[in-house]
């Protein structure tokens, strides 16, 4: 299932809606019984998008095999929604109900949303993002160092002895790659008069925006990168594998054989193709000796494709093919180490876009990336023109 195509479906109906609203303002009037019939419609059909979403989320919950949530944790998220609702219509950072309260903290960077919030975007990131979800991930404060063994260098040598003469010692040497956490932030903004419209759920309109921009920005760092003093991507990262392709526009079959055996063997079970949708396309049309197209598609994957035994993904953050350009990142992604570092903060900009009867959200966040275990990872580079 496309869970990030049904996403950019819900966002794309809301708004339609914020546009119908749009338009009653403009002419300050009701909605009429055409618009009022069209509102309805949009209104079940994002009813039941988030219906479908949620019955993938708890089918990918009884495949991870977690526990069923006790009816007190569901109450709790259930409040804590409420809360983020009344939030962001108010800009309050406090919500009182007769059973509980919900009192959200203010960080360094913004209001610290509640943890379950912060969860359902998490986990909607995920959804939409390949290579995050593929990803060893972890959600600590502060800094992480990961000793790694090189031998780049030097590394331990076995030799033929003779008596009475001694072998000359030799060892490899440990070095660390830190994770730390670079500040980033995503604006949303929404009109007014869905805010103002009791019956929206502005809440998951927010979280599902959220995730989208927050899963859209880790893509294009953890395949392709920024450059220094940002998050580390695996088809730039200076200790990614590199096999460079015999021509400078077209991929061959061997080519792909080539880069599949770059992995040694025993790392070859949990690997993936990541390229762009255009290289997708050229690979598509490649057969073997046999006349077999390489790709085949594979049910069980939702409709997806497998090539030389892997699953293959789009991303449209990766380069097409062109001479000197990356264009294929393949491997096992667990070889890619991310922290999201806990606590996403959130800022209301209600004055900023007031003259667009609009509302902005800040969603800011600390993440890093960096390629620990190398021997895991390829990047496919065009040969140069």
């Amino acid at each position: 299932m496309n869970i990030k195509a049904l996403i950019e479906k819900r966002n794309a109906i809301v708004a339609d809606m914020s546009k119908l609203f749009d338009t009653a303002d403009t002419e300050k009037r009701s909605f009429n019984e055409d618009e009022t019939k069209k509102f309805d419609e949009m209104k079940k059909e994002i009813a039941d998008i988030d219906a479908m979403i949620n019955r993938y989320n708890e089918a990918r919950a009884l495949e991870n095999g977690a526990p069923k949530q006790e009816k007190k944790e569901v109450d709790q998220e259930a409040l804590e929604m409420r809360a983020f609702s009344n939030f962001i219509r108010t800009n309050s950072t406090h919500y009182v109900e007769e059973r509980a309260d919900v009192n959200f903290t203010t960080g360094d960077n913004g209001t610290l949303i509640p943890t379950s919030i912060a969860n359902k975007i998490i986990d909607t990131v995920k959804n939409v993002s390949p290579i995050f979800s593929m990803a060893t991930k972890y959600n600590v404060k502060g800094n992480l160092t990961f000793p790694i063994y090189d031998e780049s260098t030097q590394k331990i040598t076995v030799a033929y002895a003779t008596e009475f003469k001694a072998l000359d010692a030799s060892a490899g040497k440990f070095k660390g790659i830190t994770l730390g956490g670079f500040l980033a932030g995503s604006l949303i903004k929404i009109s007014r008069s869905l805010i103002n419209n009791t019956e929206f759920d502005v809440a998951a309109y927010v979280i599902n925006e959220m995730a989208l921009r927050i899963a859209e920005f880790l893509e294009h760092e953890l395949l392709v990168g920024t450059g220094n003093n940002a998050m580390t991507g695996v088809l730039s990262a200076a200790n990614t594998n590199v096999y460079t392709t015999q021509a400078a526009t077209a991929i061959s079959a061997d080519d792909l054989i080539a880069v599949q055996v770059k992995l040694p063997q025993a790392l070859r079970k949990n690997t993936a193709w990541i390229m762009n949708t255009s290289t997708m396309l050229a690979i598509r049309q490649l057969k073997d000796g046999e006349g077999r197209y390489m790709l085949q598609p594979d049910l069980t994957r939702g409709f997806g494709y497998v090539l030389l035994g892997a699953p293959v993904y789009e991303s449209d953050t990766v380069d097409g093919i062109a001479a000197g350009k990356a264009v294929i990142a393949y491997g096992d992604f667990s070889g890619l180490y991310v922290n999201l570092r806990p606590g996403i903060e959130t800022q209301v900009l209600q004055e900023k876009y007031a003259d667009e009867h609009a509302t902005g959200f800040v969603a800011w966040f600390e993440a890093d990336s960096k390629i620990v275990e190398t021997q895991k990872l390829v990047a496919v580079k065009m040969k140069a023109a």
